[in-house]
């Protein structure tokens, strides 16, 4: 009985994919293709097999406008992303074309897509030439994103069709990966198997060629004896081309595969597909290896942890510890009031830990004895958390601390899920003071052990489009060419200086605008305006840009509008997701570079706006791993400039 398993289907073309992993006994719950030709034949075709795809409306056209957190979860995701780039066919301009719809930097948004939804496995496909495109750098940085950045394995090959059965010689590039596989890695590409059937089966006849040209895409036309040729065989002694009918069969489509477009378009869609069987092939080999894996990747089980996450950690114990939290002022320097703390947990651990006085709390939903008292100086003391201090401030990547494991165990709490990155509440307190009371109050965490944290984390969510006005189109090539630190401040300048100008557009994803929109109906604008003095190298302080960027008179009113967008973004917005204008955290505890603990709360709106805004600056991320500072091209012929949002503390 075939396992069931959901997958997503990017750069979906007519389906090749979709065919092989739903055989294998795969759901898709996501597709994306932006050719409409091409959408019209993946849906006459896949709207019976998959109906909810299309009843859901997630059959997307443009990837580079979906929000991954928007996604259905999945296992599986595959994408045979747009191979031209690295082909000769396409000029081998790799991750800098930039002539039609941003092609050569597709890749990011599937690298987005695995960093948001952490999918169990992954299956790329691409041309050949990936390999070796610019001396093998290209591969280096794909290979180097998945197992450094996301933390997947990554095996690779080049697989022909004829390996799997299919009578065409195709090579392509094959690239799988496991989420959280062991460093014991066992997955392999299955054997070569024989021929399923010949040319002399395509064609119904006696074939000059047992094993066919790659099938490409484009025109025909080429003479038998053109070295060129890969369209026309001598079948029975007489020349033949290729048509729909062949070309399904080359490509493993099935006989009732259809195409309700022009028999040319047809050609050029089987071109552009992969090869269904090579595809299944190596496919079943993936699912199966993806079920043998321990699934099982609950943060409990990851014995090494990022600074991030051993950061959460030791803000938990030093709050059992401590029993209070300092109130900060607009320097981080207690202000003399605080939180008295009576219960204790985080978002990712399923116990609470209410404290009865100075010395004994009580351990609820734990593998303790339930309503457990514990001396807490029989687990947690000043020497211990001063040591994990330590280790955390020196620890490189991800690392282990024995010493926390201590802790947990003593205190009987598991760990059920891992990383900060997409809550506010990091911790949850019940506190008290003169004047304040509250229940299950919510607390982000800003950890300064190590470099300095984000407040607004760069993704294609955080993308500003401008469009690029009274250029020649002519110049992409040139600007792009443009590189060093300040490439992006050379090449806006070198648009500026050639009499072009920049207009604000839109945010690359609705979500972000929403939101903007939400502190300020003119936000977004504001923000472009201060992104582009940022780029052009004015500056990071958010001060300074906004004297340099508006007339005295405004300089005021844009302070202040900045100051509670600051605020919503700490404690209210995700730029992905739509904001209903509700705080999710109330308050933000932040650990300073010393160990020591303050915190800011709602109550005291003014230190925490004012800290805010005299300490977050503009901050510029990978513009490679997050598809901006380059100019480029849409089919309309517009031309086009991203610049990214990070805020980092």
């Amino acid at each position: 009985m075939k396992e069931k398993f959901k997958f997503i289907d990017l750069f979906a073309g007519i389906g090749g994919f979709h065919l092989a992993l739903h055989e294998l006994g795969g759901e898709c719950v996501f597709a994306s293709e932006m050719d409409a030709k091409a959408r019209k034949t993946y849906e006459h075709n896949f709207k019976t097999i998959s109906p909810q795809l299309f009843q859901d409306e997630m059959f997307n056209d443009d990837i580079r406008k979906v929000d991954p957190h928007s996604i259905p979860d999945f296992d599986v995701l595959c994408a045979g992303f747009p191979c031209q780039p690295f082909s000769q066919a396409g000029y081998k301009r790799g991750f800098n074309d930039n002539h039609s719809s941003e092609r050569g930097n597709l890749f990011f948004n599937i690298a987005e897509i695995l960093d948001a939804k952490k999918p169990k496995a992954f299956f790329l496909e691409n041309v050949r030439g990936i390999v070796n495109h610019d001396d093998g750098k290209t591969f280096k940085v794909i290979r180097d994103i998945i197992e450094n950045d996301l933390g997947y394995s990554f095996y690779h090959k080049v697989v022909y069709a004829s390996d799997y059965g299919l009578p065409q010689h195709r090579p392509r590039a094959f690239m799988i990966g496991f989420k959280n596989e062991s460093f014991m890695k066992g997955f392999n590409f299955p054997p070569k198997i024989p021929l399923k059937y010949t040319m002399d089966d395509v064609w119904g006849g006696k074939c000059h060629k047992q094993v066919g040209f790659t099938l490409r895409v484009g025109g025909r036309g080429s003479k038998i004896n053109d070295r060129r040729n890969w369209d026309s065989y001598y079948v029975d002694g007489i020349v033949k081309r290729i048509s729909p009918e062949e070309g399904k069969k080359m490509q493993g489509f099935p006989d009732n595969y259809e195409f309700p477009v022009s028999e040319t378009q047809a050609m050029k869609q089987l071109g552009n597909s992969v090869a269904v069987d090579a595809v299944t092939t190596v496919a079943r080999n993936l699912v199966d290896y993806m079920n043998s894996l321990n699934s099982n990747d609950e943060m409990s089980n990851k014995p090494t942890k990022n600074k991030g996450e051993w950061s959460e950690l030791l803000t938990f114990i030093k709050l059992l510890n401590d029993k209070k939290l300092n109130l900060s002022d607009s320097n981080l320097k207690p202000k003399g009031n605080y939180f008295n703390i009576k219960k204790v947990t985080t978002k990712n651990i399923g116990s609470e830990f209410l404290i009865i006085d100075n010395s004994q709390i009580k351990v609820i939903n734990s593998t303790l004895e339930n309503g457990q008292v514990i001396k807490v100086g029989d687990v947690i003391n000043q020497k211990s958390i001063q040591k994990i201090t330590g280790l955390i401030k020196d620890g490189k990547g991800t690392f282990e601390i024995p010493e926390f494991n201590i802790i947990q165990d003593r205190l009987g709490f598991s760990l059920i899920k891992g990383g900060n990155s997409n809550q506010k509440s990091d911790i949850v307190l019940n506190v008290e003071n003169d004047d304040f009371q509250a229940e299950n109050e919510g607390f982000g965490i800003k950890s300064f052990l190590g470099s300095s944290p984000t407040l607004l984390n760069a993704s294609g969510n955080t993308n500003f489009i401008f469009e690029v006005k009274d250029i020649d189109g002519n110049l992409i090539d040139e600007i792009n060419a443009l590189e060093g630190r300040s490439k992006i401040r050379d090449r806006i300048s070198f648009i500026i200086e050639s009499g072009g100008s920049f207009v604000f557009s839109k945010c690359e994803r609705d979500t972000m605008e929403y939101n903007l929109k939400l502190t300020d109906s003119r936000m977004p604008e504001f923000v472009s305006t201060l992104l582009i003095s940022y780029f052009s190298g004015n500056g990071r302080d958010l001060s300074d840009l906004i004297k340099k960027s508006f007339t005295e008179g405004e300089q005021n009113e844009i302070e202040i509008k900045f100051k509670r967008l600051l605020v919503d973004i700490l404690l209210g917005f995700f730029a992905g997701k739509e904001w209903d204008g509700n705080y999710i955290s109330n308050g933000t505890i932040v650990l300073k570079s010393n160990g020591s603990l303050v915190g800011f709360h709602i109550i005291d709106l003014a230190e925490l706006k004012e800290y805010l805004f005299d300490t977050i600056k503009f901050d510029t991320p990978s513009s490679t791993r997050h598809r901006f500072g380059k100019i480029y091209k849409e089919k309309d012929g517009t031309l086009y400039f991203k610049l990214n949002l990070q805020l980092r503390f």
